[in-house]
Parts: C-alpha cells; structure tokens; sequence
C-alpha cells in the first residue's frame, strides 16, 4: 500500500480536489435552481446536460490527447471545468445553465481520463488493484465530502461557486508539478452494443437501469430534499450519507459475489435497495431525521454497488485479455442511461410531487430485480471457479478505470511470451456465438480498447 501511494500520491490529491468541487457542483446547482424558480422538470433538463456533456467528452478526449497530450489537455479543461462554476453564478438562466451543463460534463470526463491514464501508467502488476481502491476511496469521499461544503456559505450567493472554481483549479496544481512520463496511446477497439448483449444480457439492461438511477440521485437528490422540507445542513447530510454508505457496502457485497452465483447477490442487493428506498417514503416525513438518515444510508449502500456488480458479472463470461473492452463499453452504456434518469425523475416529481423521487428510485431497483430473475431461468450460472474476482469500481469515473482492474492481467510480464490462456467453458459458450461471423479465432476483444499502453 505504500508503495502505491508514493507512486501516484499527487494525482490523488489532484483527483481528491476535483471530486470535491464536482461533488458540491452538482448539489449546489440543484439548490441554486430551486431558488431561481426553475420548474421541477426544467432543472432535470439542465441537471441531464452534465451526462450528455460527459458521453460527448468520453469520445473526443482520447483523439485530442492524441495530438496535444495530456498536461495541455488537463490544464485546459481545468481551466474550462472552472471557468463555467463561475458562469452559473453569473447567469442563473435555464439555457444558459444547461449549455455550460454540458460543457461542464465535457470537461470532467477529459479530466477523469486523463488523470486515470496517468495512475494506470504509474501502476504495476503489484500495485494496480491497491491504486484502484485508492481511487474509489477518494472518489466516494471526494464526492461526500464536496456536499459537506454545501454549508459554508448561501447558496443565493456567489461564494461556494467561487470554492468550486478555486477546487478545481488547485486539482490542477499537483499533475502539473509532478514529474511523469507521457503515458503513450492505443486507439481503442469496438465493442457493439449487440455483441455485449451476447455477452451478458443482465449486465447490459443492468448497468444503463443503474445510469438512470445515478444519474436522477445525484441530479435531483438536492431538489428533493428542499422538496421534504430538509434543511441546507440535512441536504448535505443526507446526500453524502447515502454516497458513504455505497462506499462501505463495496467490499463486503463484492467479497460475497465471489463465493456465490454472483446473479444472487445482484438480485438481493437491488431488492435491498428496493426496501431501502420504501423505508425512506416512510420516514421522509418524521420530525426526527435520524431514521431518515439511516435509511438513506441503507438505499445507497445497497444501490451504489449494482454499478460494480454487473461489471463484474459481465468479466465472469470473459478472458482477462477481453474485459478492458467490455466493461468500457459497459460504463458508456450507463452514461446514456445517466443521460435519461435525471429526466424521467424531475418529470415525475413535477406531476406527483417530492414523493416520486425515492418511488422511482425503488422501481427501476424493481426492474433490475424482475430482469435478474428471468435471466436466471434462461441461463445456468457460471461455476464458481470461472468466476473471477470482484473489483470495486468509482461509481463517477471515465473509462480509464478498468484498466486498473487486477483481473484484466492475463499473466505476470515476466511469463507474458510463453503463457498460455486457458478458457473457461462459460466463455467459450458465448466466444463460439460471437465469433461465428469472424475469421478472427482467438476472440472478438483479444486486447481490449486500451487507450494509452503503459509499457510502451
């Protein structure tokens, strides 16, 4: 663990600071547009820009580091990231706000790119799973703690903008003085929609129902608790509580997939989640807030892990060699559903009021859980030794991150030229579908789209 951290320890601060002004972003917009009078289902419009803008800059970053590289492009959109904090407190207009929304989702998804490319160039075959639960940590406590920030001053006024442009500008402070290597690029490989369906149809109609998910909590949790009659300070509260609670469930759920048919655990946590989110309806109203915490505490420590757990079980039917790719095209699946959530959630809450915002939540977890079932009676479970291990993923992260996943090493450099993979029936089940139109034998992702080779 120390090794890793002395290798990479500046650009976590860099990605911790970024996670904070993000993180009180979000919230405080929410906040903000309430104030200003937006309706309902407007700022869900505005809040969506944010996932559209990051889709957009999930695609154009990599073939802009191509030809400018990557401390140019972080200082850049940096510099961007902070600049439009600054305009939403300038110009509180809906078009206004959902232009810069986007430019704003652009931004954050170059510097998440970027700045995931430089810790997988510092990691090692030793190092690389130890980096990537650093970088969940932070993550998740970034992203709590930035709505802890919410507090420090009016949300009608211009300060905590001002914080978060400073936030995001000091992320670049560290990457730019550190000393490090340019990682080096690969154009990424294609994975259709279809041949993931192939692949794991559960993961796919999981992993964009868990987008929409994401994507309403955190665009419209603010509105919603404004909504209940919350308090700033229980805003804050009840957000980063339920971020928290993801965070601390992580492991304990993935150590369980690992020893059972992962499709069991994905099923009881999303029905948890479900009765999370009941429990909540029930004590949103209660004087006393404290059930209420603990609820939503409940609801994200069970919602929060479904991103990992359909990751996971999408690499169960892959080689090591195969999973960069799948589960990068996983993750851009549930940003389109990210894109719908905060939509579909503010439409709601609109028509029916506060109360639609947790009966969503529980819903699409409903949906999840219905799907899992009949996936279960169509197809038999993968055998526990075929299934590999399960690895936390930053639930708010570009595509880099799965290059960090310790699974996706086929075998150690050092055997790398004499190694032979050994299939497992699972795989070979759906490889043998996939690849009956291919001439290419050794399978349809062989390395996966890995955007920068750190060896080379």
């Amino acid at each position: 663990m120390k090794d890793a951290l002395s290798a990479c320890w500046p650009l976590l601060v860099g990605i911790a600071l970024m996670m904070l002004g993000n993180g009180l972003q979000g919230s405080l917009l929410g906040i903000r547009a309430n104030l200003e009078g937006f309706p309902t289902a407007v700022t869900g419009l505005v809040m969506s820009g944010y996932y559209v803008g990051f889709l957009l800059g999930s695609f154009a970053t990599p073939k802009v580091l191509a030809s400018v590289g990557h401390v140019r492009v972080f200082a850049a959109l940096a510099s961007l990231a902070s600049t439009t904090a600054l305009i939403h407190a300038v110009f509180p207009d809906p078009y206004v706000w959902g232009l810069f929304r986007i430019i704003a989702g652009f931004c954050f998804a170059g510097l998440y790119i970027v700045s995931e490319s430089w810790l997988n160039d510092a990691a090692t075959n030793e190092t690389r799973g130890q980096i990537l639960s650093i970088y969940m940590v932070v993550t998740f406590a970034g992203m709590a703690g930035g709505q802890l920030l919410l507090t420090v001053s009016d949300p009608g006024g211009f300060q905590l903008f001002i914080i978060v442009s400073v936030l995001v500008s000091l992320a670049l402070v560290p990457s730019a003085l550190t000393a490090s290597p340019m990682p080096s690029m690969e154009q990424p490989e294609k994975l259709g929609i279809k041949d993931l369906y192939r692949i794991s149809p559960l993961s796919v109609v999981g992993i964009i129902i868990v987008g929409v998910i994401y994507g309403g909590f955190f665009s419209m949790a603010a509105v919603y608790g404004e909504m209940i009659g919350l308090s700033l300070g229980q805003i804050s509260v009840f957000i980063s509580l339920s971020i928290m609670g993801g965070a601390l469930l992580q492991f304990p759920i993935g150590r369980l997939s690992d020893k059972l048919d992962r499709r069991i655990i994905l099923l009881g946590t999303a029905a948890l989640a479900v009765m999370a989110a009941l429990l909540v309806l029930q004590t949103q109203s209660m004087a006393d807030k404290i059930w209420f915490m603990v609820a939503a505490t409940l609801f994200g420590g069970f919602c929060f892990p479904l991103y990992s757990l359909c990751i996971a079980h999408t690499n169960d039917y892959l080689e090591p060699g195969q999973m960069v790719a799948a589960s990068s095209g996983l993750i851009l699946l549930n940003g389109f559903g990210a894109v719908i959530g905060p939509i579909m959630v503010s439409a709601l809450m609109s028509q029916f009021g506060a109360i639609a915002f947790f009966l969503f939540m529980a819903v699409t977890n409903l949906v999840i859980v219905a799907f899992t079932l009949v996936r279960m009676t169509a197809r038999s479970a993968v055998p526990l030794d075929d299934q590999v291990d399960f690895v936390a993923m930053p639930v708010r992260s570009g595509y880099m991150a799965v290059n960090m996943n310790p699974e996706s090493e086929e075998w150690d450099e050092e055997d790398e030229a004499d190694a032979t993979p050994k299939m497992s029936k699972a795989s070979m089940s759906i490889l043998e579908d996939i690849d009956s139109d291919d001439d290419d034998e050794d399978g349809l992702m062989d390395d996966g789209p890995t955007l920068w080779n750190r060896n080379g």
